[in-house]
């Protein structure tokens, strides 16, 4: 019964009062979601069938105990399910909705395999993290024991709030410094709010906040404060900045008014979506309202700025890519959501360069007007096994667009430069040094995790790699407060 009534209250809820039944009113939503809810995620845990060979958890990059906590939910063991999710991931509400299943946990799952469609692993996770701060299970941070010694995080993103978490839990004192307004990095500012509502976000750092950890924000390490006087404060400091470097093409016509990077264009969306006023998106430079966009990737960054562009209401909406579908680097499931949101992908294509045309107000300004496309086909596999795009000359045509994104992908920043510290060992692709298991660097006492040691990846990766460097780090801090207590 809940079932049916849920979907006769989605197709009458987006903004149609008159078309609504008079026995269903909007404030009826969450009781009937709340029973709906509770069904699906029982019905769906239900169908894990304890195969014995649990692989959706060892393609989870937590290793969650999936098996076990869809056994307590299908139960209707809640509070339990929740508990043990949160022993493996710190923040399960935000890995159940923006993970990619279909790559990692349900991609793998036994039922998926067999051909019977997968366990919805993402939902259930999301369900009981969302019904456990409902309920008020989840509990702020308390330690046992508080510890004098203090860790600052130079990164309000998911590998430095799971490691301040962690480290917060064991006692000590956290600092986080971030360069933005708000913490959250990329699940703030660069995921979008139908993916990732930010009030989920901003839960999450409330915890922390509440449980002790230190924002200091507005502060860009390396102008309003030195990675010296960081260091010189804290016994241990973990750089987790994440890579937002944005990778730009080079071609003829690239600096026209227009063609935008993906960071920017998501930012000023997510900003909007608090509230604030900016600027670029009034003035319409970041607001696809009534354009042609067309998005240059294939990643997951391109699919936010697609299914962004169709919010914004643009006229049309395209996605080049220069290798084909089954080569995308993105989630299929953020390809499939995009194509039925309208989104046309256009396969073995890349930009060549833009055409322009001059600013409508009479000034200098040359504005974009179209992508100049070539089509490819694929030749030979690289080292890598992918097949290599090549160019099918002849093949040249205009795309046209009054809005280019540029979602490439993005690089590290070179923190060593910036910051003042050139002892700081990075790699050939500019990523910071750092031993594998523990997230130590060059430097005494310093540690690096997520993004910035491994490249630009997946949220779920960074909270483990965040994780992995408090452990370190509470191993180097005891080590330390051993030394100090046998002298």
């Amino acid at each position: 019964m809940a079932g049916q009534k849920m979907l006769k209250f989605v197709d009458v809820a987006r903004d149609m009062p008159e078309k609504r039944p008079p026995d269903l009113r909007r404030d009826d939503f969450h009781e009937i979601y709340a029973e709906y809810a509770d069904d699906k995620a029982k019905e769906q845990s239900s169908r894990c069938s304890q195969c014995g060979v649990p692989y959706c958890q060892s393609h989870c990059p937590l290793h969650n105990n999936i098996p076990d906590w869809l056994r307590m939910t299908a139960e209707g063991r809640l509070q339990e399910a929740y508990e043990l999710s949160q022993a493996t991931n710190t923040f399960p509400e935000i890995c159940g909705r923006i993970c990619p299943q279909d790559r990692l946990c349900e991609g793998n799952c036994v039922i998926e395999q067999s051909g019977h469609g997968t366990v919805t692993i993402g939902s259930v996770e999301k369900y009981i993290t969302d019904t456990a701060f409902e309920e008020g299970w989840v509990k702020p941070i308390r330690p046992h024991t508080e510890r004098s010694e203090s860790v600052g995080i130079i990164g309000a993103g998911p590998a430095g709030l799971a490691a301040a978490d962690m480290l917060r839990r064991a006692g000590l004192q956290v600092t986080v410094y971030d360069r933005y307004d708000r913490g959250g990095g990329l699940l703030t500012y660069g995921i979008p709010g139908f993916k990732l509502e930010k009030d989920v976000v901003m839960r999450r750092m409330a915890q922390l906040e509440d449980g002790g950890v230190e924002f200091v924000l507005n502060c860009d390490v390396g102008d309003d404060i030195s990675f010296d006087a960081i260091r010189g404060k804290h016994e241990s400091v973990l750089i987790a900045t994440g890579v937002y470097k944005t990778r730009a093409l080079e071609a003829p016509g690239v600096g026209s008014d227009g063609i935008v990077r993906a960071i920017d264009y998501l930012t000023a969306s997510n900003r909007k979506s608090f509230g604030d006023d900016v600027e670029e998106f009034d003035s319409g430079e970041l607001n696809a309202d009534g354009k042609s966009v067309v998005v240059i990737g294939g990643g997951d960054t391109a699919m936010d700025c697609v299914r962004t562009a169709v919010r914004q209401g643009a006229r049309s909406v395209k996605c080049l890519y220069r290798r084909d579908e089954a080569n995308m680097p993105g989630s299929l499931r953020e390809v499939q959501n995009a194509k039925e949101e309208g989104v046309e992908f256009v396969w073995l294509s890349a930009p060549k360069g833009f055409t322009t045309r001059s600013d409508m107000a009479g000034t200098a300004v040359e504005v974009v007007g179209g992508v100049m496309v070539q089509k490819m086909r694929l030749g030979a596999p690289d080292a890598t096994g992918r097949q290599m795009p090549e160019l099918v000359e002849g093949s040249d045509y205009v795309e046209e667009a009054d809005l280019v994104v540029q979602a490439l992908g993005f690089e590290p920043e070179d923190i060593p430069t910036l910051w003042g510290v050139p002892e700081l060992e990075v790699t050939r692709w500019g990523t910071i040094k750092a031993e594998f298991t523990t997230g130590q660097t060059s430097l005494e006492g310093v540690f690096a995790a997520g993004d910035i040691v491994r490249g630009a990846s997946l949220v779920v990766w960074a909270i483990r790699d965040g994780r992995d460097a408090a452990a370190a780090i509470l191993d180097y801090v005891d080590q330390g407060a051993s030394v100090v207590a046998a002298e």
